[in-house]
């Protein structure tokens, strides 16, 4: 063999080499179906043939879960539970315990942030890795106590809009035209739920857009709310100001402009995917590294509550650390 070795070309050796192997998908439960994003999600992570396929991860078995008190749940929860065991093949387990049990990670999906402190609490002390879908939770006492859990059990957990990656917001976000960036305005549909404080519900998808420009570090804010729309402008620790317009009247769409040192740029019009979102979540799973700091998801909880103490106060400033 030393022979054989010796007298063949080192480009013929390497080609001899096994390649490497992909490691096997990840197997993942998910909680709660009774949103859209659970289908959106498996048709991503387990249609192989897809066009949008996400390889790395796949859906092996759900806990179906479902909030009776709240229409937009109770309403869609079988169908949703029926579509993904007809169409993906993905069982239907009894408990979240049997579920964490079978997996090795979770999308935990419940569209009622009231329930994701109950049901992330035993994934994280299973020890396994959780994206939580929007809201991380329906206040921000609930979004600090999941951080709490995460770091006393040793696992991550990730949350986030999938708006935080569209790719629009991305462009203008590292564009080198724009510079450092000195404020935002942002900018998504707002309608309102009345078991979840006023953004928690939708506008947190523009709170999400708004945080992805400007970062975490904002220290009080100021809202002026009708029955058309919310405005709150939020006062960051380094004077930067940033404004996020929640829509309910009128064209109700998605975007920002981003004030730079450089430049001033706005998002252009662009079809939305959660494939960006979803790369993002089985990268998570793989490394246990989420894209977004713990401390910034409970931020984005923290400013959606100021925002309602401010509009108690009648627009008068709330300070995000009175809520500690």
């Amino acid at each position: 063999m030393s022979l054989f070795r010796k007298t063949l070309p080192l480009a013929l050796l390497a080609g001899l080499a096994p390649a490497p192997q992909e490691p096997p998908p990840l197997r993942v439960g998910m909680i709660g179906l009774d949103t859209s994003h659970c289908v959106a999600f498996a048709r991503l992570l387990n249609d192989e043939k897809g066009k949008d396929h996400v390889p790395g991860a796949r859906i092996v078995c759900a806990w179906k879960g479902g909030s009776p008190d709240l229409e937009a749940s109770a309403r869609r929860v079988e169908g949703y539970t029926k579509e993904l065991r007809e169409k993906f093949g993905i069982e239907i387990v009894e408990t979240i315990g049997e579920l964490c049990s079978r997996v090795d990670a979770v999308l935990l999906t419940s569209v009622d942030g009231r329930v994701h402190l109950d049901q992330a609490r035993p994934v994280l002390a299973a020890g396994k890795r959780v994206f939580i879908d929007k809201p991380l939770a329906a206040s921000w006492k609930d979004g600090a106590e999941i951080a709490r859990l995460s770091a006393a059990s040793g696992t991550p957990f990730f949350s986030a809009s999938s708006l935080r990656f569209h790719a629009p917001l991305l462009r203008v976000k590292e564009d080198p035209a724009v510079g450092k960036v000195l404020g935002c305005l942002a900018w998504s549909p707002c309608p309102l739920e009345p078991h979840h404080p006023d953004l928690f519900w939708y506008g947190v998808h523009g709170v999400e857009m708004l945080y992805a420009l400007m970062g975490p570090g904002c220290q009080a804010v100021r809202t002026w709310a009708t029955e058309d729309a919310h405005v709150v402008t939020g006062r960051w620790k380094d004077g930067r100001l940033a404004t996020f317009r929640g829509i309910r009247k009128g064209k109700g769409d998605y975007g920002a402009t981003v004030f730079g040192e450089k430049g001033i740029r706005s998002t252009e019009p662009a079809p939305h995917s959660y494939r960006p979102l979803i790369e993002e979540v089985v990268k998570f799973f793989r490394t246990g590294v989420p894209p977004v700091s713990s401390e910034e998801m409970v931020e984005v909880l923290a400013f959606m509550q100021a925002a309602d103490l401010s509009k108690e106060r009648g627009g008068a400033e709330a300070r995000l650390d009175e809520l500690k």
